[in-house]
């Protein structure tokens, strides 16, 4: 038996994958962080599904389930927010099944970065502009953050900034970004992207503070920070140029990049 840890994705019921939501189906015992992952995806479960919000259990808890239901002959749908490969408490998991020896699967989902970048309708990496995007959070208390990765240090590369878990530190994430970005650097806080309820706030890094006093926000929110957020003077890439020569073109040769 196996214990399927699946990515739930960010909010919005039907942003899963077709793997995740048939493993789901499949699965006689769920296990979801009932904060974070909308219920509407509980009705993927079989009938008589054993269903357990994970939300007040302890990691010994949720071992302690996922080691009986498969001792018991069961498969375990183990659903998390987003994608499991950013903050999402997999690894511990993982590592107290392999001690227990207890089989288990991954299957990513769509990251929260993805789906505000959706609402923002917004591409995070334009031709000249950025080339790179930085996840990343500020420290909390659940996980502070390695000495070497700081905001100073990942905004001295001018990429394109999602700062995750970190609304709470907004003002002192401006503060540190400035000197950087500078004041007028597009920024955006998307709060509970893909969700019904989604809120969207835009403004200059300057000015991003005052603008979410108006409209607070408390958790669940992204911040986004670089130039590719607003940019409309920049070149087309490439990849579509009619003069461009690549291998699924004529004139390509194997090998090129496409």
């Amino acid at each position: 038996m196996t214990v399927h840890f699946i990515g739930a994705g960010p909010g919005a019921p039907d942003l899963i994958t077709l793997r995740g939501r048939d493993l789901i189906a499949r699965s006689p015992v769920c296990l979801y962080a009932g904060s974070l992952v909308p219920k509407a995806l509980l009705d993927h479960c079989p009938p008589g599904a054993e269903i357990v919000d994970t939300a007040p259990l302890d990691l010994d808890a949720i071992v302690k389930l996922c080691v009986e239901a498969t001792q018991a002959g069961k498969d375990v749908a183990r659903l998390h927010s987003g994608d499991l490969s950013i903050w999402s408490a997999m690894g511990e998991q993982l590592r107290r099944l392999d001690q227990e020896g207890v089989r288990y699967s991954v299957t990513p989902g769509v990251p929260a970065f993805a789906a505000a970048a959706a609402a923002l309708k917004r591409e995070l990496t334009l031709p000249g502009i950025a080339q790179s995007l930085v996840l990343t959070r500020t420290s909390g208390r659940a996980s502070p953050m390695p000495e070497r990765e700081t905001l100073a240090a990942f905004a001295g590369t001018g990429a394109t900034l999602a700062i995750h878990l970190s609304i709470h530190a907004l003002e002192s994430v401006a503060v540190e970004l400035i000197p950087f970005y500078g004041r007028d650097c597009p920024t955006a806080v998307v709060a509970r992207a893909s969700w019904a309820d989604e809120q969207i706030v835009r403004a200059p890094l300057g000015d991003i503070v005052a603008a979410m006093r108006e409209s607070p926000v408390e958790r669940t929110a992204l911040i986004l920070v670089g130039p590719a957020l607003a940019a409309q003077d920049f070149r087309e890439s490439e990849l579509y140029n009619a003069d461009y020569v690549r291998r699924f073109r004529a004139g390509g040769r194997p090998g090129e990049d496409d």
